[in-house]
Order: structure tokens, then C-alpha cells, then sequence
């Protein structure tokens, strides 16, 4: 049933409305009907705008991403170098071992000795490095002088050398982490 008081829709209407001069929306000779006038000039600043705005947005999300990569890299740095850390300390602790077993086999018990080696061999495959200087050049960052004698007549003067090792140094992945004590001339 149709509604009496409704517009009449459909297809034969338009040609209808457009021969009495009434404007339809498929017309493109047709003037707004509200009264506004969108002029090229208006739609192109609009155009411009949303570019712009639009570009912003790109630019802060490629921002965003770069420094959510970024942020991802140093976390993960982070937590090797805090691994690393850890096993630094963990040598660094285990120093005093270290000693007690090499004194132990200076004092003839070699019962020690096969220990003392298979657990050296485990560290310095994990990056220890004994520092054990007998006849080199005295390296500051490296050793700690507590003795030092008179160079003789055949040394150079300019140079001080390692006589003995009263305490043997270890550095970590590079990074001494006890000076070697020596006993220096020169």
C-alpha cells in the first residue's frame, strides 16, 4: 500500500523534475540547494590540509616505530651486558678459589691441582685471562707495583720490568678486573 502524502521515488521521477527546472543531485549544472558554495580554490586548501595532516601523522608514527626499534636494540644490549655482568661477577667472586687452589699446589698438594686446572679451563673458555707478567714491560693499568729494586747496569733505565709475581692478575672479556701485584726493577 502506498502512502498518499509521500514524494513519488524511482526512476521516472528525475526525468520529471529536471523538465520542470527542479535541480536533482545527477545534474552537474546544478546549484547547492542549501545555499553553499564550494569553490576549487576551497576543496584544493582542503585537499592541502589533509596532506599535511596526514604527513604529520606519517611522520610521528615512522618516529614512533623508530624509537620502539630503538628502545627494542637497547633493551636487548641491556640484558647481554647484564649477563655478562653476571658471569664477570660470578669470576670475579671466585678469584679467592682461585688463589687458595694455586697456593695450595705451591705448598705440594697436588691433589688440588686437576681441580684447579679443569675449573681454570672452564673460566678462561668463558673469557678469563690470567695476567701472570714475568718479564714484561711494568704496564700500569695492568699491574700493581708494591716492590721495586734498582735497575742494574745492562737495563734500560727508561723501562721497569717484572721481576716476580707475588699475585697473579685476571682481567674479564678484556677488562682487568685485579691487577696483578708485582715486584718491579728499574
Amino acid at each position: 500500500m502506498s502512502d498518499p502524502t509521500a514524494e513519488p521515488t524511482g526512476p521516472d521521477v528525475a526525468p520529471a523534475a529536471s523538465a520542470a527546472g527542479v535541480p536533482t543531485p545527477d545534474d552537474p549544472s546544478a546549484e547547492p540547494v542549501d545555499g553553499s558554495e564550494l569553490s576549487v580554490e576551497a576543496l584544493l586548501d582542503d585537499v592541502e590540509r589533509l596532506t599535511a595532516e596526514r604527513d604529520g601523522y606519517l611522520d610521528r608514527w615512522q618516529r614512533t616505530q623508530a624509537d620502539f626499534e630503538n628502545s627494542r636494540r637497547r633493551l636487548q644490549r641491556e640484558a647481554a651486558d647484564a649477563a655478562a655482568n653476571a658471569t664477570g661477577r660470578l669470576a670475579e667472586d671466585l678469584l679467592p678459589v682461585l688463589d687458595a687452589c694455586d697456593a695450595a699446589i705451591g705448598h705440594g698438594e697436588a691433589g688440588v691441582e686437576p681441580i684447579f686446572a679443569a675449573l681454570l679451563q672452564v673460566l678462561e673458555k668463558n673469557g678469563l685471562e690470567r695476567i701472570d707478567p714475568v718479564g714484561d714491560v711494568f704496564d700500569p693499568t695492568r699491574h700493581e707495583a708494591v716492590l721495586h729494586e734498582p735497575a742494574g747496569p745492562d737495563d734500560d733505565p727508561a723501562l721497569s720490568t717484572v721481576t716476580e709475581v707475588l699475585r697473579i692478575g685476571y682481567a674479564w672479556k678484556g677488562r682487568v678486573v685485579r691487577a696483578a701485584m708485582v715486584k718491579v726493577r728499574g
